[in-house]
């Protein structure tokens, strides 16, 4: 068996459930769940019809680098979302879809990872934990940069070791985060670029939230647009994970990509093409139909502006709640210890959600996820609505 198996925590969710197991809910109220990040808006129409269109290629194998039409729709997308039109972005050498990021966030690690008794990848704190599993079955020491209220819920690169720097292969960024909805800017991207150089370590940079934020206006930058503003064409040292999941509402799915620098992701296609996980061409086909429109995206926006709009006029009376700068998590702080919050609200509201603690590792200075709580607002408005009330009522005196 591989031993460092044995150095994986569980789940988030694994947690919550030993929570919550011995825990029974009022059984006069619906149970409403703000705890799992899966979108629960309608599929866009054009790309379920899309995908049963195309139904007959279940009949042929799909190949691992994906069909050239999915990657120039991919590429058209990256180029007009992020502004980079003086910056070529090549179908052949710079994309790749991938099933869903979460598969593909945790097989760059297995590529780029060099195992050694130095070997290290740096990650925010709290943290989407595949980042963290990634770094330990490619044979990688995880280290922390927690994100707390005081630097805005960013990392402090600023106050990382050259020594660690030095001993960092990969480093994971998340923006917007998960779970705080903070965003880099850019000028901290390009910051970042800069250290990448320096001490000569991989960026894999998390934008699975990217599409989901309050103004049209002023959309999240990505580490690839950066890039463009850098002169940097060839996205060295440079990769972006983009998915459909929350941006189409299409967790099920599994559809996203890899794009950036054109020597990783040539290594990073050999090793999936032994990894057998190439997409289905009936998900690719859907996937050119949903990266094609924003229409339904900026309609899936407006949805959130919504839920964010109800929760916080309710919650704001009773928790200190701020609307987070993207994304459709809030992360309010706790009166009382996080899980213990948790396991009470479920009690007597029958209201799930994550303890913060659960997202998070404790360091030197404790852990940055105590006494806050995730909220997934992905369920309908009107949960929403009902569940701020709940959460409301449970913290009147």
């Amino acid at each position: 068996m591989n031993p460092d198996l044995t150095r994986l925590q569980p789940y988030p969710f694994e947690k919550l459930r030993s929570l919550l197991t011995d825990v029974p809910p009022p059984g006069q109220l619906p149970g409403i769940s703000l705890a799992v990040g899966e979108p629960q808006h309608p599929a866009p129409a054009r790309v379920v019809e899309a995908l049963l269109g195309e139904i007959a290629s279940l009949s042929a194998y799909p190949t691992t680098r994906g069909l050239a039409l999915l990657r120039r729709t991919i590429c058209a997308w990256l180029t007009m979302r992020f502004k980079m039109t003086a910056t070529p972005i090549d179908p052949e050498r710079h994309v790749l879809p991938v099933n869903g990021t979460r598969e593909a966030l945790f097989a760059f690690a297995q590529v780029v990872v060099e195992r050694g008794a130095q070997a290290t990848v740096v990650m925010p704190n709290p943290f989407y934990q595949i980042y963290e599993g990634a770094a330990i079955m490619a044979g990688a020491q995880p280290v922390f940069l927690d994100c707390i209220a005081d630097n805005q819920f960013h990392p402090d690169f600023d106050s990382v070791s050259a020594d660690t720097w030095r001993r960092c292969q990969l480093l994971y960024l998340c923006s917007p985060g998960n779970p705080t909805g903070a965003v880099l800017d850019l000028p901290t991207l390009k910051k970042v670029i800069a250290l990448a150089d320096e001490y000569d370590f991989v960026i894999a940079s998390d934008e699975c939230y990217s599409e989901i934020y309050h103004d049209e206006n002023q959309p999240p930058p990505g580490l690839l647009q950066a890039c463009a503003e850098l002169g940097r064409t060839d996205f060295r040292r440079c990769v972006v994970f983009h998915s459909l999941s929350k941006r189409s509402n299409l967790p099920g799915l599994r559809s996203g990509f890899v794009a950036g620098d054109a020597d990783l992701l040539e290594k990073f296609l050999l090793y999936r093409t032994y990894h057998g996980c190439a997409m289905p061409v009936q998900h690719q086909i859907a996937s050119v139909a949903a990266w094609s429109d924003e229409q339904h995206v900026r309609e899936n926006r407006q949805r959130y502006r919504e839920k964010f709009l109800v929760m916080i006029t309710t919650l704001a009376q009773v928790l200190p709640v701020q609307l987070p700068d993207a994304g459709f998590y809030l992360w309010p702080q706790t009166p009382v210890a996080d899980d213990r919050f948790a396991r009470d609200l479920y009690a007597q509201q029958h209201v799930t959600l994550v303890p913060g603690r659960y997202l998070a590792r404790t360091g030197k200075n404790g852990n940055p996820g105590e006494n806050r709580v995730r909220m997934a607002l992905v369920a309908s408005v009107e949960e929403c609505r009902e569940a701020a009330r709940r959460i409301a009522s449970f913290l009147e005196p």
